[in-house]
């Protein structure tokens, strides 16, 4: 999100912005200070009070560990509310999240529900009212245990080793980081060359190996980017980040002996490589830019997989 356009595009009707700490596709923080330092001069101009909530479900658990200095949260004072996911960096199995308002009077009475059929006045802002507790007792423990310190060292061993993986994909000399220093640890990548052959057959090959490195189109205005995207969590080791560069590397050989899936299977799909149309006797020869030719063969294995995708239970 670029602070400035989200800015320009508040109106009177605007509920609040959302802002990102660390974005599913490249992990990135966006910037929550210059959004509040010109929320707040809109607002003193319009006299509206628009406010911000920090989607952080990755972040929330990364940045006050290895970046405390990031203002991001409660310390700036548009900041009414923050989501953060406990099975993500939280360190807990899948189903427990977590949202927090900076005052009682930011959560509006009108999302909150009052039963009182167990007993007493029970208020509530979820749709569950039946539902295991383990997790939340799960989340309890991680943080009796680990506390702060543990978490700071845990995170900061997760930024290592996806510092390490990023470097080993580098010196392969095949690959484009997509991903920034500063986010979530992750590595998301793209093939410098994709003329010949995609993101989506190196994580078709990869499933052989055991692993399962999702491969994904960009978001608009981006979308003829394809990267891959590895997350690194508490159980990803260096030996882990040696292994799957090493798999990558082989994988990369086999692909580069088989015949271009760009050039054959996407027939369909408009040009991806330098190619006639009609006959050069003509004087017309159709190229396509790199931009082209990539946009081209993301679109081709987009629809490829989503043909592959099974319809009803397995």
């Amino acid at each position: 999100m670029d602070p400035v356009k989200a800015a320009e595009m508040v109106d009177e009707n605007t509920i609040c912005v959302a802002a990102i700490l660390g974005s599913t596709l490249t992990g990135e923080f966006e910037d929550v200070k210059t959004l509040n330092d010109l929320l707040t001069k809109k607002n003193k101009e319009t006299g509206w009070d628009t406010p911000i909530h920090v989607d952080a479900a990755s972040g929330g658990f990364i940045a006050p560990f290895l970046y405390p200095e990031l203002e991001w949260d409660f310390r700036l004072p548009l900041v009414k509310s923050i989501n953060v996911s406990g099975h993500k960096y939280g360190l807990v199995y899948a189903g427990v999240g977590w949202v927090v308002w900076r005052t009682k009077e930011d959560l509006p009475d009108e999302l909150i529900f009052h039963i009182n059929y167990l007993g007493s006045d029970q208020p509530t802002f979820t749709l569950n009212f039946s539902k295991g507790s383990s997790q939340i007792i799960a989340q309890y423990y991680q943080f009796i245990r680990l506390g702060f310190e543990g978490y700071k060292d845990i995170m900061e061993n997760c930024m290592q080793n996806a510092k390490a993986l990023k470097e080993g994909l580098e010196k392969t000399g095949r690959f484009e980081i997509v991903s920034k220093d500063v986010g979530v640890p992750l590595v998301a990548f793209s093939l410098k060359d994709s003329s010949q052959h995609s993101v989506f057959e190196i994580a078709e090959s990869l499933r052989k190996f055991g692993w399962i490195v999702p491969a994904y189109t960009m978001a608009a205005d981006a979308q003829h980017i394809a990267v891959l995207r590895v997350v690194i969590r508490e159980d990803f080791s260096f030996s882990l980040a040696e292994r799957l560069v090493a798999d990558i590397e082989k994988v990369l050989k086999e692909v580069d002996e088989r015949p271009s899936r760009c050039s054959t299977k996407t027939a369909n799909v408009t040009a991806l490589l330098d190619e006639t149309k009609g006959s050069e006797a003509d004087g017309y020869v159709l190229k396509k830019s790199v931009k082209q030719i990539e946009e081209g063969v993301s679109s081709y294995w987009k629809k490829f997989v989503d043909r592959k995708k099974t319809n009803g239970p397995c």
